[in-house]
């Protein structure tokens, strides 16, 4: 019994002795099986992909870009561009060369400014729509009975309100916000019902029209007195000059009679000498007009000028000249009222314009149509207007032949053909009058500097012509205000071009164009038409150089009423 049982012992001792090395030797033997196999599977699907035409490098970038959802970024203290893998940062990625070896993935950054540019797109449309909205609004408002107190024009009210406060804090730089949006889609639902309360297209279109033609009303009577302001700070007389009147007023007074006359008063009619007008009450105007002609002639001895301003202004402008000689040349100064060849009405004929503009009523400006019965003797007479600066001789001007013609003048368009500078936006050719007797495409000149030939006007009667047309312009509306356009017609096939060159316009306009130094130097008369007159503070700068150079600041006169550069 006891033999059996040590048998047995023996037995299960040796099997466990057998069998349990086994166990253990296939536990460990089994993942290094596994692994082995699964690489020698991933070897066979990548030499797979090779013999289907796709290199090891381009798969695996294509993996990196569309498994990993990686988003590029760039660092601007480097020159590599810095990617983000899964929240990891990393500069490029690792790919696998066709020999197994790895290097570092090129990646470049995505196109921020393109993605910049269509939110700003998005955000500008989305103004835009709002904008609407507020309109549309605004228009069922006035549906509403007037008083009307309703949910729906309460409800309005309110996104209108809010609407506007959107647009107020919104750029086209910057997304809307998700509460902008959702004020967006109420407004759309309140102008739905709005819509369903106010069915009548008609109505709707017809009020739409009313509001269009009040706001253009609106527009354009805030234009016209923004236009009158802008004239009558234009015609204002700065302090400054206001003090130099006063002061040259008490001067005159202050000298005797006899040397209250100009010497080399018998030149006056001189045909030898060149003969200058210009009609102002500025003073200062008339004073650079004056210095700077003298100043750049070679012949100064031989010029005569022949200043007419009104009897309020006419002690102060031969006060100053009588204290600031303008020798060697010769001055006549004359007032207005003591003209002898004057029609009897002339101070009342030019105010039927009713207009604000005071340029347009100036008694100054209607003056140069009689310049043959003011200065009866004389053959020719080159009329400047008080805005100007002479930079070159104008003796060349003299020896021009006219062949017939009356006016001597710069053309105010160029050879661009454009439409800008032609009579047809001066004058009205809806009338028939004008239609018949002139063609809208002729070029138009400019005042400012003319030379007239005073013989051929009065063989032509062109006074008697300004007459008619003056008469026709109060019975119908044939042109726009000034003298501009009625000298046009005055004028019209009686005036030779000259080189523009001679006359440079503009420097007193906000909105023209821009002057080079070249035409600047080059041009013989710089005029500064325009409400930005050089002796005024609103003048442009760059300009008023050439002007302020002919005038003395170190006058005491000067001195004493504060006017300086």
């Amino acid at each position: 019994m006891r033999q059996s049982v040590l048998l047995r012992r023996v037995l299960l001792l040796g099997l466990c002795f057998v069998v349990l090395p086994c166990f253990l030797f296939m536990m460990l033997n089994l993942p290094s099986t596994n692994i082995k196999s699964e690489r020698e599977e991933f070897g066979r699907e990548s030499s797979g992909l090779v013999k289907n035409g796709h290199t090891s490098d381009s798969q695996k970038l294509n993996v990196i870009e569309e498994g990993t959802e990686g988003i590029v970024y760039k660092d601007e203290s480097f020159h590599t561009p810095v990617m983000r893998i899964n929240g990891t940062l990393g500069k490029g990625g690792l790919k696998s060369d066709g020999d197994g070896r790895s290097k570092q993935i090129q990646t470049t950054p995505i196109g921020l400014d393109k993605v910049s540019a269509e939110v700003n797109k998005v955000t500008r449309e989305k103004i835009w729509e709002m904008e609407d909205q507020v309109i549309m609004a605004q228009a069922y408002l006035r549906f509403a009975p007037p008083g009307s107190n309703s949910h729906l024009v309460k409800e309005l009210k309110l996104r209108i309100k809010e609407i506007q406060r959107v647009l107020a804090h919104t750029t086209t730089n910057n997304r809307l916000s998700r509460s902008a949006l959702q004020k967006i889609r109420q407004m759309e639902a309140t102008l739905f019902r709005a819509q369903a309360a106010y069915p009548d297209c008609a109505a709707m279109a017809t009020k739409l029209r009313a509001m269009t033609y009040n706001t253009e009303e609106q527009l354009r009577t805030q234009q016209k007195q923004a236009s009158y302001l802008t004239q009558l700070v234009a015609r204002t007389m700065p302090k400054g000059l206001h003090c130099l009147s006063l002061s040259l007023i008490s001067e005159y007074f202050g000298l005797d009679t006899e040397k209250r006359l100009f010497p080399r008063g018998n030149l006056v009619e001189d045909p030898e000498l060149y003969h200058y007008a210009v009609f102002s009450d500025n003073v200062l105007a008339c004073a650079v007009v004056v210095n700077s002609t003298i100043f750049n002639s070679k012949e100064p001895n031989k010029i005569m000028f022949h200043i007419i301003t009104d009897s309020q202004n006419f002690p102060a402008m031969s006060a100053w000249f009588l204290l600031n000689p303008p020798s060697p040349a010769t001055i006549q100064i004359q007032a207005i009222e003591n003209l002898k060849y004057l029609p009897s009405n002339f101070s009342s004929s030019f105010k039927f314009h009713d207009l604000g503009d005071l340029r347009f009523t100036s008694r100054f400006n209607y003056l140069r149509f009689y310049l043959p019965q003011i200065f009866p003797s004389l053959s020719k007479i080159l009329l400047l207007d008080h805005d100007v600066v002479v930079r070159r001789d104008l003796r060349e001007l003299w020896k021009v032949d006219m062949e017939g013609y009356v006016n001597l003048a710069a053309e105010a368009c160029d050879n661009t053909g454009d439409s800008v500078n032609r009579i047809k936006t001066i004058l009205n050719f809806s009338e028939p009058v004008v239609a018949s007797n002139f063609d809208g495409d002729t070029c138009i000149w400019a005042f400012g500097m003319n030379l007239f030939d005073l013989d051929e006007w009065r063989r032509l009667d062109l006074t008697d012509a300004f007459h008619k047309w003056l008469q026709l312009g109060k019975e119908g509306q044939l042109w726009k205000a000034g003298t501009l356009p009625i000298g046009q017609m005055v004028f019209y096939n009686r005036t030779m071009a000259l080189d523009r060159r001679w006359h440079l316009l503009g420097l007193g306009q906000l909105s023209f164009r821009v002057v080079s130094e070249l035409e600047l130097e080059r041009a013989a008369v710089l005029h500064y038409n325009g409400n930005m007159k050089p002796w005024l503070e609103m003048s442009n700068p760059k300009y008023k150089v050439y002007w302020v150079e002919y005038l003395n600041y170190n006058n005491s006169l000067l001195l004493k009423c504060n006017i300086h550069k």
